[in-house]
């Protein structure tokens, strides 16, 4: 079931990634796609329920890793990460893998303009929380669309490309047969 689910999403990025052929001597504009890749932090140790910056638990760092194999084949340009441990660790394997620096990000002063022009044409991951993330991708599509993410859920993965300014949104959901 993993190996179909992988399978679907790399025929999804591959399908959202083609671009419109036109015939020779027709006039067009310059396509620009840009694709932007959001999940939420991988499980973190809850232990200490006084601590706010905790890290992940055996099985987050499963998930993170797990992230890193589902992003494998997809050519990531840039990796952004709230400043907290357990989403810098989740997109940790993945910075590795791809040889990317993560860049750290204030979802509370994000100006999604700048965001959005800063990444013109460009493939991003993007780490955040059970809230932040469903309102980043609520800001890069313009519309309240989706609300928090369950916090149990740990597995969401958004894919927002905007395409000329045109922004479409898909929502899958990954399973982690990861250790506890």
């Amino acid at each position: 079931m993993k190996a179909i689910k992988f399978v679907l999403f790399i025929l999804l990025s591959i399908s959202l990634s083609c671009k419109e052929e036109h015939p020779i001597g027709t006039a067009t504009d310059q396509t620009s796609i840009s694709t932007f890749y959001l999940i939420r932090h991988a499980e973190k140790d809850r232990s200490n329920p006084n601590d706010n910056d905790p890290e992940l638990n055996q099985k987050g760092l499963g998930r993170a890793m797990h992230w890193a194999e589902i992003l494998i084949d997809v050519e990531l340009d840039a990796i952004y990460s709230t400043d907290y441990n357990r989403t810098s660790m989740t997109a940790a394997p993945t910075s590795v893998k791809k040889n990317i620096d993560v860049q750290y990000y204030d979802p509370s002063t994000i100006d999604i303009t700048q965001f959005k022009a800063d990444n013109v044409d460009k493939k991003v991951l993007i780490v955040g929380h059970s809230n932040t993330t469903p309102e980043f991708v609520n800001k890069l599509i313009g519309e309240e669309k989706y609300s928090s993410i369950d916090d149990g859920e740990n597995g969401t993965l958004f894919i927002v490309q905007v395409v000329n300014n045109i922004p479409t949104v898909n929502k899958l959901i990954f399973n982690c047969n990861c250790p506890d």
